[in-house]
């Protein structure tokens, strides 16, 4: 049912290609590649199963959350420090490692827009951001403290954040066709994501502050494909079966806080408006998105994992992408719930 929904969608237009991979209690339901894309050379060509996509804010929970757990767990990185502790240059003493991690940081979710081909100095402006609100009460979602999340990880790692993340996590995880800033050859195996001037941008980041920081950011910046994004929701789902993490670190990152929000992840309490997984998973079900319309979702109870790669800012910003992602996540749902009553 599910997978005609997602044949559909790229009949109707509502997205020009997707990877749809799903694997419930260790066992392939489904690994389908649909649509194709305009590349930065005019020609139209397939999306496949290997086709790697710009993810976008998952970028967040791929990388950075994972090099994060991997820091605290070594006693490098505290949870309870201030940020000001790891970049003096930030001038908000309240705002701890934690809030950024939860997005409780106080900072607003963006910095006001600047082309790409614009010039910004971007950690000079997260630096000169005022706070929303106090920092550690309320979760309001933000790229920048993942931006500054990045950034004391380098400081830490005294390694850039896509060589600390290729060496210590994605690596030793498998994740072979993970990472920051593609190398030429492989910029054309890339589902081009939006019009910019006159060509599509393929194989080089979507979001602008990713851009402005050198394609590599806490935020977003990292290319992959849907096998490996689902391995990666694998290595969380069974944490005692990967040795680069302690276990018990990476199930803390899974665990509700606050507002259907843990550490890095997004997890659903069945409280509020639905997230992208719809209303029917069970609550403590965890994933992410992305905005170039990426996304992973994790049931521990049913051992569920749908990693969805699309590239639907393919068609412009203004998707359907989020009713998209209900729709299909609850027709999943539903087809696995029919399978084990």
């Amino acid at each position: 049912m599910y997978e005609n929904y997602i044949d559909s969608l790229i009949e109707n237009k509502e997205l020009p290609g997707a990877v749809l991979y799903v694997k419930k209690k260790r066992q392939m339901q489904c690994y389908k590649a649909v649509g194709s894309f305009i590349a930065a050379d005019e020609q139209n060509y397939p999306i496949t199963k290997n086709t790697l996509f710009d993810v976008a804010s998952l970028t967040k929970v791929v990388a950075t959350l994972p090099a994060s757990l991997l820091l605290l767990s070594t006693g490098d990185l505290h949870l309870e420090k201030q940020v000001q502790h790891y970049l003096p240059d930030f001038r908000y003493k309240k705002v701890k490692v934690e809030d950024l991690l939860t997005h409780r940081s106080g900072l607003p979710p963006d910095l006001p827009y600047v082309a790409r081909d614009g010039q910004r100095d971007v950690m000079g402006d997260i630096y000169k951001t005022e706070l929303r609100h106090d920092p550690g009460i309320s979760v309001a979602y933000s790229d920048l403290g993942m931006i500054l999340l990045g950034k004391i990880i380098e400081k830490i790692a005294g390694q850039p954040l896509d060589t600390f993340t290729k060496e210590h996590i994605f690596t030793p995880w498998g994740l072979h066709n993970t990472g920051y800033k593609l190398p030429s050859n492989m910029k054309a195996f890339t589902a081009s994501t939006e019009k910019f001037g006159a060509h599509y941008i393929q194989g080089e980041v979507h979001d602008e502050k990713a851009l402005h920081l050198g394609g590599v950011s806490g935020s977003a910046g990292l290319f992959s494909t849907a096998k490996d994004i689902a391995k990666f929701a694998e290595h969380f789902l069974y944490p005692d079966e990967q040795n680069v993490i302690p276990p018990e670190m990476m199930r803390l990152a899974t665990l509700h806080k606050q507002s259907n929000r843990g550490l890095g992840f997004e997890v659903w309490n069945r409280e509020g408006d639905p997230l992208s997984c719809g209303p029917n998973w069970p609550k403590g079900s965890f994933g992410h998105t992305g905005f170039t319309g990426t996304s992973v979702w994790v049931d521990s109870h049913n051992e569920l994992i749908v990693a969805f790669l699309t590239n639907a800012v393919h068609y412009g910003r203004s998707t359907k992408i989020r009713t998209i992602r209900k729709t299909l996540h609850s027709m999943i749902y539903s087809s696995i719930q029919g399978e084990t009553s």
